[in-house]
């Protein structure tokens, strides 16, 4: 069986957010810029999708980031999402 990830994409990150929302455009555009696979869930658009960032987070700040180990950031600044991208993306020693 192979598996789905690859070096530049070592998971699956989920990303709450909404366009109006600067800082979520500007990790949108950082995930986007990594080539990142990861899903984008809409708050504008998933009518639940709020709930699940606050149920995630305890907070109503957006982005919410979600990483596949059960981590998540909320408003990360691009350095933070970025060292947790290289984190994930490091070979296990």
């Amino acid at each position: 069986m192979t598996s789905p990830t690859t070096d530049l994409n070592p998971a699956r990150v989920t990303m709450y957010g909404a366009e109006w929302c600067g800082d979520c455009r500007r990790s949108k555009a950082l995930l986007d810029r990594r080539g990142v696979d990861y899903e984008y869930v809409d708050l504008m658009v998933v009518a639940d999708g709020a709930d699940r960032a606050k149920a995630i987070s305890g907070r109503t700040n957006i982005p919410v980031v979600v990483f596949p180990d059960g981590t998540h950031f909320t408003e990360p600044t691009d350095a933070e999402l970025g060292a947790k991208l290289d984190a994930v993306a490091a070979p296990a020693a």
